[in-house]
C-alpha cells in the first residue's frame, strides 16, 4: 500500500501557519470549550475500541438502525479510512464521484484500482447512469461526499435512492461521507437509512464547530462494523475520552442550539461570499455547508497562482481547485468568524484590483 502526498494539506501545512486569515478552512467556526461538562475524571482508556454502547445507540438511533452498526472513531476521515481498508483487496473495484476530498480516492487506489465520476458546474449534477457505466464486475465501493466537499452540490433523496439501488443490483456498497450534512436547513435522510448496502460516516467537527474533538464514526451492516472494529485496534484503539463527552453533549441537549446558530451564521455568511463573487464576476454554485468553489479570477494561469499570489500579497490562505482536479477554481470557507471573512475578502478585493 502506498499513499501519494496529500495535495491540501500539505498546501494548508505551507501557508497557514504564517498567514493573517485562513480562509481555506472548511467547518464551522470553532465553539468555545467552557460551554460543555469537560469533567471526565481519569484520562484512562475507559471507552471500548468502537465506543461506548449507550453513545452508539443514541447514534444509531439516527440511522434507524442497531446498536452494532455505529463504530465510533477519531474524526471522519479514520471512519473513511477504516471503511476502505475494511471492504477493499487487491484487485477490488471503487468509483468516486468527483471533486471530493483527496482521500476517498488515494486510499482505494492505493488499495486497487478507482474510476472516477466528474461532475462539471454550473450545478455539478451527477449522472447516476455514468455511475452504472463506470462500474465493472469487480466494483465493490461507489463514494461521495454529499454535501460535497468542495463544491456545496447536495444531492437530492431521488439521486440518492437510484445510487443505492444501483450498487444493491450489483452486489456492491455505497460510502457516503456525511460530515457536512447538518449544515443544511433541513437534511434529507442520511445513506444509512437507505439500505444494508449503504454507510455513512459523518462526525462533530465541520456541522457542529468542535474539531478538536476529534470524534467520527462509521454506519454500516453488521459484517462491515465489525471488519472496521478489527482495523479499528491497529489504529487508535479508542476514541478520544475528552471528545467522546463533549460530543455527546452537542448531540444531545445542546443539539438545536448548536446547529441553528451555525446555520444561520452560515447563511449570513454565504451572502458575503455571494456578493464579492458577483461583484468580480466569479462563478460558483451556491453551496450547501461552508465551502464554495468559484472560478479564479481573469490574468491567472490556475489556481495554484492565484492562492499563491493571495497569499503572498495579502496574507489569506485559499485551497486552490488544482488540488481537487479543478485548476480553474479555488475552494474558499465561509465557516470562520464573520469579521475575519469580512476582512480577509476586503484583501482579497484589493488583489484582485491590483492584479486584472
Amino acid at each position: 500500500m502506498e499513499l501519494p502526498p496529500f495535495e491540501l494539506e500539505r498546501w494548508l501545512d505551507k501557508y497557514e501557519s504564517d498567514a493573517d486569515l485562513m480562509l481555506a478552512e472548511s467547518g464551522v467556526r470553532s465553539l468555545p470549550a467552557d460551554r460543555f461538562d469537560l469533567d471526565v475524571d481519569e484520562l484512562g482508556y475507559v471507552i471500548p475500541t468502537d465506543g461506548t454502547p449507550e453513545f452508539r445507540t443514541e447514534i444509531a438511533e439516527r440511522y434507524d438502525r442497531d446498536t452494532e452498526e455505529v463504530v465510533l472513531t477519531c474524526g471522519t476521515q479514520e471512519a473513511d479510512f477504516l471503511t476502505f481498508m475494511s471492504l477493499l483487496s487487491e484487485g477490488d473495484h471503487t468509483v468516486v464521484v468527483s471533486p471530493t476530498y483527496q482521500s476517498l480516492v488515494s486510499v482505494p487506489e492505493s488499495v486497487g484500482e478507482v474510476s472516477e465520476v466528474r461532475t462539471e458546474p454550473p450545478e455539478w449534477d451527477l449522472s447516476v447512469d455514468a455511475v452504472a457505466e463506470a462500474m465493472q464486475p469487480e466494483t465493490r465501493l461507489v463514494v461521495l461526499t454529499n454535501p460535497s466537499n468542495p463544491t456545496g452540490k447536495y444531492l437530492g433523496p431521488e439521486t440518492m435512492q437510484a445510487l443505492y439501488d444501483l450498487v444493491d443490483e450489483n452486489d456492491a456498497h455505497l460510502l457516503v461521507d456525511e460530515v457536512y450534512r447538518m449544515l443544511a436547513g433541513d437534511p434529507h435522510t442520511p445513506a444509512a437509512a437507505l439500505g444494508p448496502r449503504a454507510i455513512s460516516t459523518a462526525g462533530v467537527s465541520k456541522s457542529y464547530g468542535l474539531a478538536g474533538a476529534r470524534l467520527g464514526w462509521v454506519v454500516a451492516d453488521t459484517e462491515i462494523a465489525n471488519a472496521v472494529r478489527k482495523w479499528k485496534d491497529y489504529t487508535t484503539i479508542s476514541p478520544p475520552i475528552v471528545g467522546n463527552n463533549i460530543a455527546r453533549q452537542a448531540l444531545g441537549e445542546q443539539e438545536n442550539d448548536i446547529l441553528k446558530a451555525n446555520r444561520t451564521h452560515t447563511k449570513a455568511n454565504r451572502k458575503r461570499v455571494a456578493e464579492f463573487l458577483e461583484r468580480y464576476d466569479l462563478d460558483w454554485f451556491e453551496p450547501t455547508g461552508v465551502n464554495g468553489f468559484p472560478t479564479i479570477p481573469g490574468g491567472f494561469e490556475n489556481g495554484k497562482e492565484f492562492c499563491r499570489s493571495v497569499f503572498e500579497a495579502e496574507s489569506v490562505v485559499l485551497a486552490p481547485g488544482d488540488v481537487f482536479g479543478y485548476p480553474n477554481r479555488f475552494r474558499i470557507g465561509f465557516g470562520l468568524h464573520t469579521e475575519e471573512l469580512e476582512e480577509g475578502l476586503e484583501r482579497i478585493a484589493r488583489h484582485i484590483e491590483d492584479n486584472c
